[in-house]
């Protein structure tokens, strides 16, 4: 941090304009509170939606829903992390995104605290003009309030293999696992190879699926997929038509279509290709359209001739945050976590939210600047 009481904070001030650096207060942590120091910041592709006004939140706001770092503070109370482990200053912790209230009908009747109505979720909805300021990992230091998801990470849990999939390691979680699990010798097809696309295959392999079909674009992408071991098989957008690859994934799935589909694009239009590319009695799941793009045309025939079920997975729960770590010794053993990662200090934000936009990154970190 650049003072006692200061901390540098990377803040989206208004859609549609640069982020900019900004000193903010560094807050004493209360009751049940943890202040900590950020190592490592992801840059996620709703960080690129938020900046161009596709959620209404509001604003100012610290951005950055991803985040490691160390414990700076811990306030009264807080002896341990939210898994058991004792905590002490010095410790290496990642923390989830969000706190479900608890009360709503989505909390305490469906049991289904992703939908909560009144979630709280860092570096999205938490304005850094109100104390305590810093409710972004895009920054020096950050404020976790009380009910946070915070977890003491491991020898075997290294912080890049954590960061390299933020949130998108506990978004496959919630769908994969959760909403439209994975049958063991399952064909899986995945519409996107950025970090959910990736989080999602590498899930649906762990899982037990015998065939995981990519398709996506950039080629480069496919190949850092390829490099990663990530998938079985891989189909470039630009390269064929919509029908081509209808015919290369019955090829590639024994005629008949995936077993699994699953959206991980966030494009509207990938949807009506998708229910396409199921089998009959197959499971469409519907995961990377997490900001608002607008209508698409689609045809539900498809949904009627073929019976499919389609399904819808909303971000994750704590206990899926909580699940992600605990794999996470099982995805770094297998796949390369860290090579994902490209570096950009607090200062390049813009440049790494440019880079996530146009696509030239596995995956952007922010780090503190030098000196």
């Amino acid at each position: 941090m650049s003072s006692s009481q200061q901390a540098r904070a990377v803040v989206l001030e208004a859609f549609g304009a640069p982020v900019r650096s900004r000193e903010l207060p560094v807050a004493e942590p209360g009751p049940g509170a943890i202040v900590a120091t950020v190592e490592l910041a992801g840059v996620c592709g709703t960080d690129v939606h938020l900046q161009a006004g596709r959620l209404p939140i509001p604003l100012p706001v610290v951005l950055g829903h991803e985040g490691v770092g160390r414990i700076a503070a811990l306030g009264e109370g807080v002896t341990e992390d939210s898994l058991g482990t004792p905590l002490a200053a010095g410790d290496l912790v990642a923390w989830g995104s969000s706190i479900s209230c608890g009360d709503c009908f989505y909390c305490r009747d469906a049991q289904e605290p992703t939908l909560c109505e009144r979630r709280r979720i860092y570096g999205i909805n938490r304005r850094a003009d109100e104390w305590p300021h810093l409710g972004g990992a895009w920054a020096e230091a950050i404020y976790l309030h009380p009910g946070s998801m915070v977890v003491r990470l491991g020898a075997g849990t290294p912080p890049e293999a954590v960061i390299a999939l933020g949130c998108a390691g506990p978004t496959a979680v919630h769908g994969l696992l959760g909403v439209a699990p994975v049958g063991v010798g399952e064909s899986v097809v995945v519409q996107g190879v950025g970090p959910v696309g990736l989080a999602t295959a590498m899930y649906a392999q762990l899982a037990g699926a015998a065939n995981v079909v990519l398709i996506g674009g950039p080629a480069s992408r496919l190949e850092r997929a390829r490099a990663l071991g990530v998938g079985d098989a891989y189909l470039e957008l630009d390269a064929q038509s919509p029908a081509e690859r209808l015919d290369a994934v019955r090829e590639l799935t024994g005629g008949r279509g995936g077993d699994l589909v699953v959206e991980a694009t966030g494009v509207p239009a990938a949807v009506a290709e998708g229910l396409e590319l199921c089998r009959p009695g197959g499971r469409y799941l519907v995961l990377g359209q997490y900001t608002d793009h607008g209508p698409t045309p689609l045809n539900p025939h498809l949904v009627t001739r073929k019976q499919l079920r389609v399904l819808g997975s909303w971000a994750f729960s704590q206990a899926d945050y909580a699940t992600y770590l605990r794999t996470v010794p099982q995805l770094a053993a297998r796949f390369d976590l860290p090579r994902l990662l490209e570096r950009f200090t607090l200062g390049d934000a813009q440049a790494a939210l440019d880079a996530a936009r146009a696509g030239e990154v596995g995956k952007a970190v922010l780090v503190p600047d030098a000196g």
